[in-house]
């Protein structure tokens, strides 16, 4: 069968230039930096595959509203527009900008997490990984087994092993588990999509047994698209009704819009329920 090309619907106004190298400088920079990709050097990197966090073209639109922003010093209209949108895309009651994802994490996460408890996670970044650790608890990766195995072909791999997440809030004991993470898409599973019945399944039991679930929301628009394409039943559903039913299973949501919302820089804290979680609110402000 034919593959169909689909020209981008776009034009690039602005072009960067970048070095090209050839494989025997690849090989000897990579050594330089004792095989440690964090320590090379961005302008010797011809194609960067560590990271696509805040590498996206911004649209014309997007580079507009940074010349027409608000620089006010309190109420800045850019900061409503902000938050408004987020409020009507996520249905979240309160939304917190902050400079970006790590941020959200670092002012959530010691809100629920303290020394002697568990985090719970389809599979945890490693910054979300050491941000449970600095708040004293103990992350544990909960995804489901395919996701193990890079040469299998499974349309939802990023999701949450429910079996083994309960086993694992009983061995441990509800009390101890201070917070479960479901990451959409799976990233560190190798951007591997969560169904919506495994979001309603996760979600299902935090209720059952009290346990908040925040929602790390870094590619939400990406796996709306795989549900949307891949999960029966929601073929007829659109992406923003997707994302709405997503975001509705959980508490929280922490988010780097250096992703899908392909900003430079940025990120979102949201709580659902304004006034369940007043003191949380007051703790992130």
């Amino acid at each position: 069968m034919a593959i169909k090309y689909v020209p981008e619907p776009f034009r690039i106004k602005m072009v960067e230039t970048i070095k090209m190298t050839t494989p025997e400088e690849r090989a000897e920079k990579i050594k330089e930096a004792n095989y440690n990709l964090f320590n090379l050097k961005g302008e010797d990197v011809y194609i960067d595959l560590l990271t696509d966090s805040g590498t996206n073209a911004m649209s014309q639109d997007q580079w507009a509203g940074v010349m027409r922003g608000d620089e006010a010093y309190a109420g800045a209209s850019s900061y409503f527009n902000l938050v408004n949108t987020a409020k009507e895309v996520f249905g979240y009651e309160f939304i917190q900008p902050v400079h970006q994802g790590r941020a959200a994490e670092k002012v959530l996460f010691p809100t629920f997490l303290k020394p002697g408890q568990y985090a719970i996670s389809n599979m945890f970044f490693d910054t979300t990984r050491a941000h449970v650790i600095l708040a004293g608890a103990r992350p544990l990766d909960c995804v489901v087994a395919e996701a193990k195995d890079p040469a299998k072909r499974s349309k939802f791999k990023g999701n949450m092993d429910v079996a083994k997440m309960e086993r694992l809030i009983l061995e441990h004991g509800p009390e101890k588990i201070g917070l479960v993470v479901l990451t959409i898409t799976n990233n560190s599973a190798g951007g591997q999509p969560v169904s919506l019945q495994n979001a309603r399944e996760v979600a299902a039991l935090c209720k059952k047994y009290n346990i908040p679930l925040d929602i790390d929301a870094a590619r939400f628009a990406e796996n709306a698209y795989f549900i949307k394409r891949d999960e029966p039943g929601c073929e007829n559903m659109s992406i923003k009704e997707i994302v709405k039913e997503i975001f509705s299973y959980a508490d929280f949501f922490t988010m780097s819009a250096k992703k899908d919302t392909i900003v430079n820089m940025g990120g979102l804290i949201g709580v659902k329920d304004a006034t369940k979680n007043a003191e949380i609110i007051l703790k992130i402000k």
